[in-house]
């Protein structure tokens, strides 16, 4: 029998098993569990580089802790398979977010070990500070940590769970992995010795004993303080966060596993809100993300020896692409374009607006909030920004959208990729939720693209309102239309009868056309492509209605308010009791799965469709099977 590449992996199902290791071999499995990830993800497919960078936090963190009964709470979620894989997930990792596999984000339902479910950014410390209260009311002793990483760290979220913490005092330790802060080696050195002084036990007594004794001769304690403030502002980056009243220890190598142990063995028992600074690099063990760290963030299936995706890219431009083609070709012609994004240039498709405009483009990392406001403030000045965004992330924004923007109907576009579903990401990361929410704002023009070139032109129709509007269109490749290279706009409010059939009709919202017109082809019926949610055509919507024995609306949005509720509310409003199907996302979180997997499983591809034409129907097409 063959000798196991991974002999220390293979002993640990559990913290349990990793804290029985002795310190001296942990290395050892750092390097067996960071080969472990690369290999899995290049089976699935997932978030690689931010995961290998957190392989000696995770085996720290674990080996130090108790949990599941200390509390881990790691932000995003995106640097988490090391955990996973730790905790007893580790065959488990060979389905990572497939249908009926494990989530690529931690998951309260899948673990004890997963503390808290994340998917979106900077909300640990919030997270974590609820569970030391919480914790501290009922009497249970517990270590609650919150692992949050650089990027995270610039939402204003973060931030208030800091501020909170230090005024409660909780006990609370935030481990800050900077993934991003380059090091050189003799400041490096420096900053390790002031990581393992100001973490021991002997620097806490000293410091906290001093500030007893000087409090009795406040000139030399004000003399005392002030010094201590000017040497850390000298040498450690910690007076932002001391100010906020956490004891702040670090910068420390987080690839030193043996000093990272030590350390959280010094700060873990330590009283109060505590922040552990640590270093570390992105893709750490695997070339090809250490060079390229961004395209490795997430990736598809590859070689593991090579890097390279095992799946051809799509023939057609992606959504994503047709928005980037777009937007750098509107300001070329038009120098008021500003693009704004809430630090998704690479996913959202700025990357060539950013280096062909850059006086143009603002990233204003994990700032949802301020991104949208920040469009508002540049149109009342007379430019038109461009806000690119996911569905998901735009929720975070939901107040600034209504307040900041549409309340002073200021012309600000905002481009919504990722809308619908988004296949492996799951729940967290789907945009099922944007028609409904958008919808029912006043001044606002919602339009969902059907097609890539549909998707250029709505773009370019909602740039030249003079008022907000959204374009929504979802994650990938589209039907494969032609894409038009003008910057022609569609006539606002309008749909169009793509094909004509009897009795049924049905109007497509978005990307569902495509499968809308082969289940209406079976069914002989006619077909919309309604193009806008609002304002709604109602003028087709009552042609439709006066002709046809049901009408069905499809949507890649959960039903409760979105387009169907609008054509509902103008049959209503015009005394009409045509019978009316509403098809979309159901009333629950769609599990993680290929997009595929999930329209069908919510009866959103051309099969789903026919077949829930036929169960309303129940007559005479029933029996007959149409097209069938």
């Amino acid at each position: 029998m063959s000798e196991s590449a991974t002999p220390l992996l293979d002993r640990i199902r559990s913290p349990e098993d990793l804290r029985r290791l002795a310190p001296e071999e942990l290395p050892a499995l750092a390097e067996e569990l960071r080969g472990e990830i690369v290999a899995r993800v290049a089976e699935t497919g997932g978030h690689l580089a931010a995961g290998l960078g957190a392989v000696e936090l995770a085996i720290a963190l674990h080996y130090v802790l108790d949990t599941p009964h200390d509390r881990l709470v790691w932000d995003v979620g995106h640097q988490s398979y090391p955990h996973k894989i730790l905790t007893g997930r580790r065959e488990a990792m060979r389905a990572l977010r497939r249908r009926g596999g494990i989530a690529g984000f931690p998951r309260r339902e899948e673990s004890p070990y997963d503390a808290f479910g994340t998917g979106h950014s900077s909300t640990s410390i919030s997270a974590a500070l609820g569970m030391a209260v919480a914790s501290a009311r009922a009497g249970v002793r517990r270590r609650v940590v919150a692992v949050i990483g650089d990027g995270a760290m610039t939402a204003g979220m973060a931030f208030e769970a800091l501020n909170h913490a230090g005024d409660l005092d909780a006990d609370l330790l935030v481990v800050l992995n900077d993934n991003e802060m380059s090091i050189s080696p003799n400041v490096g050195a420096l900053s390790n010795y002031f990581a393992r002084v100001l973490s021991s036990r002997l620097y806490t007594t000293v410091r906290e004993g001093g500030k007893r004794v000087l409090g009795h001769l406040p000139p030399v304690k004000e003399l005392a303080r002030r010094a201590e403030e000017h040497m850390k502002g000298m040498v450690v980056p910690g007076t932002l966060f001391e100010e906020l009243g956490f004891q702040y220890f670090g910068p420390f190598d987080g690839h030193d596993l043996p000093g990272l142990v030590r350390t959280l063995r010094n700060v873990r028992d330590l009283p109060g809100p505590r922040l552990l600074h640590v270093i570390t690099r992105k893709g750490k063990g695997y070339a090809p993300a250490e060079a390229d760290p961004c395209t490795y963030h997430g990736v598809g299936p590859f070689d593991p020896a090579t890097g390279r995706p095992r799946a051809p890219a799509p023939a057609g431009p992606t959504y994503t692409r047709v928005f980037s083609d777009w937007v750098c070709d509107m300001a070329a012609r038009d120098p008021r374009l500003v693009a704004i994004t809430p630090a998704m240039r690479e996913g959202s498709g700025l990357v060539a607006f950013s280096e062909r405009f850059p006086e143009r483009y603002h990233d204003v990392g994990i700032a949802e909030q301020h991104a949208v406001t920040l469009a508002a403030g540049l149109a009342c000045e007379g430019l038109r920004p461009v806000v690119a965004i996911y569905s998901t992330f735009l929720q975070r924004a939901y107040d600034q959208l209504i307040h900041d923007v549409a309340l002073q109907n200021l012309p600000v576009l905002f481009a919504i990729d990722r809308a619908g579903l988004v296949g492996p990401d799951g729940p967290t990361h789907a945009g099922a939720f944007d028609l409904s929410f958008l919808r029912c704002v006043p001044n606002l023009t919602v339009m969902t693209p059907a097609d890539e070139d549909e998707c250029r032109r709505m773009l370019t129709t909602g740039y030249g309102l003079d008022g907000p509007a959204a374009v929504r269109y979802p994650r990938g490749a589209g039907p494969g239309a032609t894409v038009s290279p003008g910057l022609e706009p569609l006539p606002v409010g309008k749909g169009e009868v793509r094909r004509r059939g009897r009795e049924v009709a049905i109007l497509a919202f978005g990307a569902p056309l495509t499968a809308a017109l082969e289940a209406g082809a079976a069914l002989d019926a006619t077909v919309a492509n309604m193009r806008f949610v609002k304002p709604l055509d109602e003028d087709l919507v009552l042609e439709l209605a006066g002709g046809h024995r049901l009408l069905v609306t499809v949507e890649e949005n959960v039903v409760a308010g979105g387009a169907g509720s609008a054509v509902a509310e103008c049959l209503a409003a015009h005394g009409l009791t045509v019978p009316l199907l509403q098809l979309g996302l159901p009333d629950r979180f769609v599990a993680h799965g290929t997009r595929t997997e999930q329209l069908a499983e919510c009866g959103l591809d051309a099969e789903g469709i026919r077949m829930a034409v036929l169960r309303r129907l129940g007559g005479p097409i029933a029996r007959r099977s149409v097209g069938r």
